[in-house]
C-alpha cells in the first residue's frame, strides 16, 4: 500500500490517509476543544459560544446584535436570545447607540468583564492542557498559524466574511446584500 505524500503546490494523486486529511484533523481538534472549554465554561450562557460572543462584545470591535451574528456566524434570531441570556446573568446591556438613535449598542457589563476575565484564564488553562503534548514554542506556532489561517479565510457568504463585516461595521463599506 503506497501513501502519497502532499506539498502545498502539489494536489494528492490518490485517496488522502487520516495523516493528510485536514478536514479529519479540525473535527477531532474541534471536538476536543468543546469537550475541555465547555466543562471550563459552563456556568456561561449558551457555553463557549456565549464565551466568543462576551469576548467580542468586550473588545468593542461589533457594537450591535447584527454585526455579532454576523461575525459569528450565528442566525440573527438565534443572537437575540443569546443576548437576552447575556443580560439576564448581567454580563452585557443593550445601550442606546449616541450615533443612531434607532439601533442598541451590546456593551460588557463591569461584572461581565470580571467574570470573563476569571473565563478567559480557564479557557487559557484548557487550551493548554489540550495542546499538551506539544512545547512551549510549538504551542506558541501553532497558535499564530491557526490566527494567520482564521484571518485569511474567507467564507463563501459576504454577511459572514470577517473582512465584509469588519468594514460594514466600520463604516467604510454598505452593508452586503
Amino acid at each position: 500500500m503506497s501513501t502519497s505524500t502532499t506539498t502545498a503546490t502539489t494536489r494528492p494523486t490518490e485517496l488522502p490517509g487520516r495523516l493528510e486529511d485536514l478536514g479529519w484533523h479540525l473535527g477531532v481538534l474541534l471536538r476536543a476543544y468543546r469537550a475541555t472549554v465547555e466543562h471550563a465554561l459552563e456556568d456561561v450562557p449558551h457555553g463557549a459560544r456565549g464565551y466568543q460572543v462576551l469576548v467580542t462584545v468586550a473588545q468593542g470591535d461589533h457594537p450591535t446584535q447584527l454585526a455579532l451574528a454576523e461575525h459569528h456566524g450565528i442566525d440573527r434570531t438565534v443572537m437575540t436570545y443569546l443576548v437576552d441570556d447575556l443580560v439576564a446573568a448581567g454580563l452585557v446591556e443593550r445601550q442606546q447607540n449616541p450615533a443612531d438613535r434607532r439601533a442598541r449598542r451590546v456593551v460588557a457589563t463591569p461584572a461581565g468583564r470580571r467574570r470573563l476575565g476569571a473565563w478567559a484564564g480557564a479557557v487559557h488553562d484548557a487550551e493548554e492542557e489540550m495542546l499538551g503534548m506539544l512545547a512551549p514554542d510549538e504551542r506558541a506556532l501553532f497558535r499564530t498559524l491557526m490566527r494567520r489561517v482564521a484571518c485569511g479565510v474567507r467564507d463563501v457568504d459576504a454577511g459572514t466574511d470577517p473582512c465584509t463585516v469588519a468594514e460594514h461595521t466600520l463604516g467604510s463599506t454598505p452593508a452586503p446584500s
